[in-house]
C-alpha cells in the first residue's frame, strides 16, 4: 500500500473514533436522542473494506452504521446534524444514529430492525443482475443477525440466484450482551454461510490490510461469475452495545486484551515501523480531525430542527 493511501486510512479510522467519542459526549448531555451504538474498536472494517469497493458497489448496514456513513465520504457536518436530529443532516434528521444514508455515494443505511435489511441487500443485488452491471452489494450485520430468519432466506436466495452480494458478518463477539458460544450454535459463524453452499472465510478485523485484501478477493470473486461471498470479520466493540449498556456480561480482563489489538494501534505503529510518517505527522492528522469535529459540531448545533410539515414528506413515492 503506498503511504498516501495508509495515511488516508489512518486518518479515516481516526476520524471515526474522534466522531464517536463526540457523540457520546452530546449524548450524555441530552443533545443527542434515541439510541446510540458506537464503532469504537471496529473502525479497521468499516475502512479496510468499504476502500476495497468500486465506485459501482453499493453499501447497506444495521444501526450500528457511523463508521460506514463516514467512510464512504458523507458530509461530517451532515452526519453529525443527523445524529442531532436536525434539519441539516444527512436524512434530514428524521432518522438519526441509526438511519444515516447518502443515496449519491450509493449508501442505503442504517437499518434499526435486526437484519431485516439482508433482505434489502438482496434486493439491490437482484436488481443490478437484471440490469446487467457488475455492481455488487456490500451488506455489514452483527453475529446476532446470523439467528434471524431473514439472514437464511436471504442467504439462500442470494445462493439460488447467484446474486453478487458479499456477505459481510462483523463478528464483535457479542449478540447485545450474549456471547457468540451462547447465542449461536455453530462454532464460528462463517459454517453457516456453508449451508447454502456460499463460499466463506475468516479475517482479522483489527487488521485493515487484511480486511481490505480479503474484501478485494471476495469482490473479484463476485464479478468474476463465481457468486455471493461471505466474511466473517472477527472484531470487538471496546463500549457498550448502545449507551444504556452497563456491561455486566464481560470481564476488564478481557476487554483489557482486546484493547490491546486496537485497530487504530495496530497500524499506528506499522506506520511508525516502515517509516511511512513520524509521530509529529501522525499529531497533525488527529489535530486535523480534532478541527474538522469542532467545526461538525458547531455546524449541528446551530442548525434548525426539522419544521412540522417535513412530518407529511417523504412518505410516499411521488411518480414522475
Amino acid at each position: 500500500m503506498d503511504k498516501e493511501t495508509t495515511l488516508d486510512w489512518y486518518r479515516q479510522m481516526v476520524l471515526i473514533r474522534r466522531f464517536e467519542q463526540r457523540s457520546s459526549e452530546l449524548y450524555q448531555l441530552g443533545k443527542i436522542g434515541g439510541f446510540l451504538h458506537l464503532y469504537i474498536g471496529q473502525e479497521a472494517v468499516a475502512v479496510g473494506s468499504i476502500n476495497a469497493r468500486g465506485e459501482q458497489d453499493h453499501i447497506i448496514t444495521a444501526y450500528r452504521d457511523h463508521g460506514h456513513a463516514l467512510t464512504v465520504g458523507s458530509d461530517t457536518k451532515q452526519i453529525m446534524a443527523e445524529m442531532l436530529g436536525k434539519s441539516t443532516g444527512v436524512s434530514k434528521g428524521k432518522g438519526g444514529s441509526m438511519h444515516l444514508a447518502d443515496v449519491e455515494r450509493r449508501y442505503w443505511g442504517g437499518h434499526a430492525v435486526v437484519g431485516a435489511h439482508l433482505t434489502l441487500a438482496a434486493g439491490i443485488a437482484l436488481a443490478e443482475q437484471y440490469k446487467g452491471t457488475d455492481a455488487a452489494v456490500l451488506c455489514y450485520f452483527g453475529d446476532g443477525a446470523t439467528n434471524i430468519g431473514y439472514f437464511h432466506e436471504s442467504l439462500n436466495l442470494s445462493g439460488v440466484w447467484d446474486l453478487p452480494v458479499l456477505w459481510i458478518c462483523e463478528n464483535n463477539q457479542y449478540g447485545m450482551g450474549t456471547a457468540v458460544a451462547r447465542h449461536s450454535s455453530a462454532s464460528s459463524i462463517m459454517q453457516k454461510a456453508s449451508g447454502y453452499d456460499i463460499p466463506a472465510s475468516q479475517v482479522d478485523g483489527m487488521n485493515v490490510f487484511a480486511v481490505y485484501e480479503a474484501t478485494k478477493k471476495a469482490l473479484a470473486a463476485i464479478r468474476n461469475g463465481e457468486g455471493p461471498q461471505f466474511l466473517e470479520i472477527l472484531t470487538y466493540r471496546f463500549e457498550g452495545h448502545s449507551m444504556g449498556d452497563p456491561l455486566r456480561y464481560r470481564t476488564k480482563e478481557e476487554v483489557k486484551k482486546w484493547r490491546e489489538d486496537d485497530p487504530i494501534g495496530i497500524l499506528e505503529r506499522h506506520i511508525l515501523a516502515e517509516k511511512i510518517a513520524n509521530k509529529d505527522k501522525l499529531e497533525a492528522i488527529d489535530t486535523a480531525v480534532e478541527a474538522k469535529l469542532d467545526e461538525a459540531v458547531a455546524f449541528a448545533e446551530a442548525s434548525p430542527l426539522p419544521a412540522m410539515e417535513e412530518l407529511f414528506t417523504d412518505i410516499f413515492v411521488e411518480e414522475n
